[in-house]
């Protein structure tokens, strides 16, 4: 077996460790420079991260899978190797390469080396398509149930099955640029299904796109920008929306309370050749010097709409900090409203599928402040379906599951 390989499938493992053992979501362990990825080639930093997500996106399917073979619940390295080659035979790949590579990091192990044989026979029982027969992962309780509250049982089995499977890779292009061949959705997102390395890509170099998923693409085009306007990007790292923005010829500022998020977004800015004032503030205590003609508002939440993309989030959340996020919401929707000139608009939108974050927020805004008013643009290729009662856009996994699907979004414009 290729050192090479070894090296990525054991960051793998340390990666689950560090999820599903320590409770760390994945950004942060990535990010960590004495974590398992440490001393990493790029390309089997890559591979590592692949390869986690999708044990990530399978750990039920593979638990289901094991257990049989098991008569105790052996060590987490022993377990989240298992799960990896387990994944791995899943996919498609070799078993012969899998079953050597869990062997050996079973091996390697502090406390595990004696287990290696059970590794090399467990894996053995393995069938060549483990997960055949095996429903998709389901959300952990204290999400799924409000969700089949909301949406009924068969719409969330349905977002089970899109965050099953691995995303595509949807970029926002600039009119005219140089981009890869891809699938034009009907919002205009570029959809990528084998994508590779991203700064390789075609037009990458020369900023004509970004990458950005079609559901959170479509709260600045819901603003609806315009050339010339004064506009405010409120939490505006990584930078998707505020490229947006600038794009279309506004004038933008944007703000976020991360130093090192917002490093991100002026690195996109520069890369793109865009501009935008980029304050790093909280938005709770900052004042403007005059009054914008929009907002936009892409508050913290609990981005329970982008699983598809981060599968680690059901295993380090638990709901617990729902509570004190829409409080916050709240606070800074008022705050934002009051950044307006009059006449201005805001586009309120969250990540999230829990309607105490999205409906719910919209109807409370509408109570605390009686003068403002729901505005509902036409938008191209949004379907009709996806517009709420009370005239916000609600965004699910399983839209468009035939194509990929997309991440879960609310987002309402409002005028004053």
């Amino acid at each position: 077996m290729a050192a090479e390989g070894l090296a990525a499938r054991a960051a793998a493992v340390g990666l689950l460790g560090a999820v599903l053992g320590e409770g760390r979501l994945m950004a942060q362990v990535v990010a960590d420079p004495q974590g398992p990825l440490a001393g990493l080639t790029p390309a089997d930093r890559a591979r590592a991260q692949r390869l986690t997500l999708a044990v990530l996106r399978h750990v039920e399917q593979a638990d289901r899978v094991l257990n049989p073979h098991l008569r105790k619940s052996p060590p987490r390295l022993v377990r989240d190797a298992l799960r990896l080659a387990v994944v791995e035979i899943a996919q498609g790949a070799p078993a012969h390469g899998a079953v050597n590579a869990a062997v050996e990091i079973v091996r390697r192990g502090k406390r595990t080396g004696a287990m290696a044989g059970l590794t090399n026979a467990v894996l053995r029982k393995v069938p060549e398509a483990p997960f055949a027969g095996l429903p998709p992962q389901r959300l952990p309780r204290w999400l799924r149930q409000p969700l089949v509250h909301s949406y009924g049982r068969d719409i969330v089995s349905a977002i089970e099955a899109v965050q099953a499977q691995t995303p595509p890779l949807d970029l926002t292009t600039r009119d005219g640029a140089e981009a890869p061949d891809g699938t034009r959705l009907p919002t205009g997102t570029l959809r990528l299904e084998e994508k590779g390395q991203v700064s390789a890509l075609a037009g990458y170099e020369a900023g004509g796109w970004w990458v950005q998923d079609a559901a959170a693409a479509l709260p600045a085009r819901l603003l609806q920008p315009q050339a010339g306007e004064r506009i405010l990007d409120l939490c505006a790292a990584p930078g998707g929306k505020t490229l947006q923005l600038a794009a279309a010829g506004a004038h933008v500022t944007a703000l976020d309370l991360s130093g090192p998020r917002m490093e991100r977004l002026r690195e996109n800015l520069a890369r793109c050749g865009l501009r935008a004032d980029v304050v790093v503030a909280d938005a709770l205590d900052w004042q403007p010097d005059a009054p914008f003609d929009a907002v936009l508002l892409d508050a913290p939440c609990s981005a329970t709409g982008t699983i598809r993309r981060h599968p680690d989030l059901p295993f380090v959340k638990d709901g617990s900090d729902l509570p004190a996020l829409v409080a916050l919401q709240a606070r800074l929707l008022d705050r934002a409203l009051g950044f307006l000139k009059p006449g201005g608009r805001i586009v309120f939108a969250t990540c999230s599928l829990l309607p105490e974050e999205g409906d719910g927020q919209l109807t409370a805004a509408l109570a605390r402040h009686p003068h403002l008013r729901v505005e509902r643009p036409v938008l191209e290729g949004i379907d009709a379906a996806w517009w709420t009662p009370q005239g916000g856009v609600r965004l699910r996994p399983d839209l468009w599951a035939d194509r990929g699907g997309m991440d879960g979004f609310f987002m309402a414009r409002l005028g004053v």
